[in-house]
């Protein structure tokens, strides 16, 4: 999926356009410059195209402040990792020296970059926009981020010159694993671990992302491949932007992978952040593998393993499902076991289920426990078939679709895992009317 990033310099409204384009509310708009302080990463689709939005800060050059520089490094990596960029640029203030600093970092850019002149309310701004061809980028459109006005020209535009996706890759029948984390808790060595067992075969091939490369090993017989989560490719002054270079291509290697192998390092324990990464690869319907590495730095005895598999799984109740592994990728300790595992829910994420033994389970399912009333009336579920697979969905089909709350989507979950297993992968469970 194609990356577009939002730049430009403090309170020119990006965050209100990324909202617009994501419709969501999840950037902080504000009118105070410098409010968005976090990248935030959402999906837009237009006309049937759909592409990754990254947020960024405002960009103010040569600051001493070391939170505008954060801003400029992160704006300079966003510029490095986008397919396209959106520069952002306020109408009612005209061209400033802020601008003109920031067009000549993308004049130096090979990427597409739209200029887009926010604020352009009325037909006299609209035609005020014109003054920022003097920036010598192209075309400019001038928009309302808040009303929407123009953004359907800019849009068109915007998704013409988006790469188109790699029909090879998408026809791929090889097993897609990515190995994500947090900085620093190893996903390096374990892929060198596991590119570097007698066994493997490594080749290299052009993955759907910018500038990376996959690699691909074979693992019995059968080749996979490790989606690319390489690490940062430049070193960045300001710490906090190691955080935000691994959340962009964290954000990339999920969406290009079958199943998600997380790890977490078990010298620092189960994060914040690392349940983030797992809510993120669920949100993506992507499989689902738990991996604790540095092992062997942890004190053990005979029950430490179980302890902490129980402390793990007690601090993820909707996760039960996802397998856990644990292991040292400095020493290779049962490194092939995340293999088995993300094969296993690989395989688990493609099965498709014959209508008649869902109907089966169903039947049973609604025999312990039935559905609640709704307004007073019962709610039939009348007959349940699997609708897609990899990610699989499962439609449901009753008098009152609106009556079945999360609860009893729950249970019926855990019932189509008790039958079926799908070991590490999401469910989606649709409740229509019939």
């Amino acid at each position: 999926m194609a990356l577009v990033a939002i730049v430009g310099r403090p309170n020119v409204g990006k965050s209100t356009f990324f909202n617009r384009l994501t419709r969501s509310h999840e950037a902080i708009t504000h009118d105070q410059p410098g409010v968005t302080r976090d990248r935030v990463y959402g999906t837009a689709e237009w006309n049937g195209v759909r592409f990754s939005v990254v947020d960024t800060g405002g960009y103010v050059p040569n600051s001493s402040d070391i939170f505008e520089q954060a801003i400029r490094e992160q704006v300079q990596i966003a510029i490095e990792e986008a397919d396209a960029i959106l520069f952002m640029v306020d109408v009612t203030t005209g061209v400033t020296d802020l601008d003109d600093a920031l067009a000549e970092l993308l004049r130096r850019t090979n990427k597409p970059v739209f200029v887009v002149a926010n604020k352009a309310d009325n037909d006299e701004r609209t035609w005020e926009a014109s003054t920022f061809y003097q920036l010598g980028l192209s075309e400019v459109y001038p928009i309302s981020a808040l009303s929407g006005r123009g953004t359907g020209e800019l849009l068109d535009a915007l998704v013409k010159r988006l790469p188109e996706r790699n029909g090879e890759v998408e026809s791929d029948e090889r097993p897609r694993l990515a190995i994500v984390g947090r900085p620093n808790v190893g996903k390096s060595s374990l892929t060198n671990a596991l590119l570097g067992q007698e066994r493997s075969i490594v080749t290299d091939i052009s993955g759907t992302t910018r500038d990376a490369v996959h690699s691909v090993l074979k693992y019995y017989g059968r080749e996979i491949v490790l989606v690319d989560t390489a690490g940062l490719r430049r070193r960045s002054r300001i710490r906090e932007n190691i955080e935000f270079y691994a959340t962009l291509r964290t954000e990339r290697a999920l969406r290009a992978c079958d199943v998600a192998i997380t790890l977490i390092d078990a010298t620092e324990g189960l994060t914040a952040q690392d349940i983030r990464i797992l809510r993120q690869a669920e949100e993506l319907r992507k499989g689902m593998v738990l991996v604790v590495n540095k092992w062997d730095l942890v004190e053990k005895d005979a029950n430490t393993m179980k302890e902490w598999e129980e402390a793990i799984r007690y601090r993820l109740p909707t996760w039960q499902h996802v397998p856990l592994v644990f292991i040292s990728a400095k020493t290779r300790q049962r490194i092939h076991r995340v293999l088995e595992a993300a094969l296993r829910v690989y395989e688990n994420r493609r099965q498709r289920i014959a209508t008649s033994q869902l109907n089966e389970v169903l039947q049973e399912a609604i025999r312990q426990q039935h559905p609640p009333t709704y307004r007073g009336r019962p709610v039939k579920i009348k007959y349940v078939t699997q609708v897609e697979t990899a990610p699989p969905v499962f439609a449901f089909f009753c008098n009152y679709p609106e009556g079945i709350k999360e609860p009893y989507r729950r249970y019926l979950e855990k019932q189509i895992r008790a039958a079926f297993g799908f070991e590490g992968v999401p469910l989606t469970l649709v409740f229509r009317e019939k």
